[in-house]
C-alpha cells in the first residue's frame, strides 16, 4: 500500500495527463497530482520519452526494465513489460535484462549489451566511465545518445519515486508510466 493516498487532481493538468494516458489516470500519476506543477512537468517529460523522441523503443524499454530490476521498482517492470514485448523484446531478452551479467548476456546482441552497460554506470555509479560511452557511438547518433541518456535519468527518477513512495499498480494492472 502506497505511503500516502492517491488523488485525482482536477483541472487542466489533470485533464492533460489523462489525455496522454488514453483517458485514465494510473497510481503514479494519482501520488504526482498531490503537487499538480510538478504532475504537469513530469507528463510533459515522460511525455517527451514515451512518444517524441528518435530512440529505438526496444532501446527505450530495455533502459526502463533494467532500471526496474536495479531499484526493485516492481510497478516500472509491470508497467513496462508489454510495451517491451510489443517492441520487440522476447522472453530471452527480458530474462537477460533480469541477469545479474545482463552486459554479457548472449541473447542480447552487441548494440543491447552496451546499452545495459551504460545504463548499469548511470543508475549504479552516476559516472561513466569513457569506455562504456565510447561503446555506444557506433550504435546511436548523437541525438540518441542525449535520449538515451534521458530515458535512464528519467527513469531512475521514476523508480525512485515509486520505490520511496512504495506506490503499486492494481492486481492484474499493466500501464505505461
Amino acid at each position: 500500500m502506497a505511503r500516502l493516498p492517491g488523488t485525482d487532481g482536477d483541472g487542466d493538468i489533470a485533464a492533460r495527463i489523462c489525455e496522454r494516458r488514453g483517458g485514465s489516470l494510473r497510481p503514479l500519476d494519482r501520488m504526482l497530482l498531490h503537487s499538480p506543477q510538478l504532475a504537469d512537468g513530469w507528463n510533459s517529460l515522460l511525455g517527451a520519452i514515451r512518444q517524441r523522441i528518435t530512440l529505438p523503443a526496444d532501446v527505450r524499454e530495455l533502459v526502463i526494465l533494467r532500471i526496474a530490476v536495479l531499484n526493485r521498482a516492481d510497478y516500472e517492470w509491470a508497467s513496462h513489460e508489454g510495451d517491451a514485448r510489443a517492441a520487440g523484446l522476447g522472453d530471452a531478452q527480458l530474462d537477460a535484462v533480469r541477469d545479474e551479467h545482463a552486459g554479457v548476456h548472449p541473447a542480447l546482441d552487441e548494440r543491447l549489451r552496451r546499452v545495459i552497460d551504460y545504463t548499469d554506470a548511470m543508475t549504479r555509479h552516476v559516472h561513466v566511465p569513457a569506455p562504456v560511452f565510447d561503446a555506444l557511438r557506433d550504435h546511436f547518433t548523437p541525438a540518441e545518445l542525449v535520449e538515451l541518456t534521458a530515458t535512464a535519468a528519467a527513469y531512475s527518477m521514476v523508480s525512485r519515486f515509486l520505490v520511496a513512495l512504495e506506490v503499486e499498480l492494481p492486481a492484474g494492472s499493466t500501464t505505461g508510466s
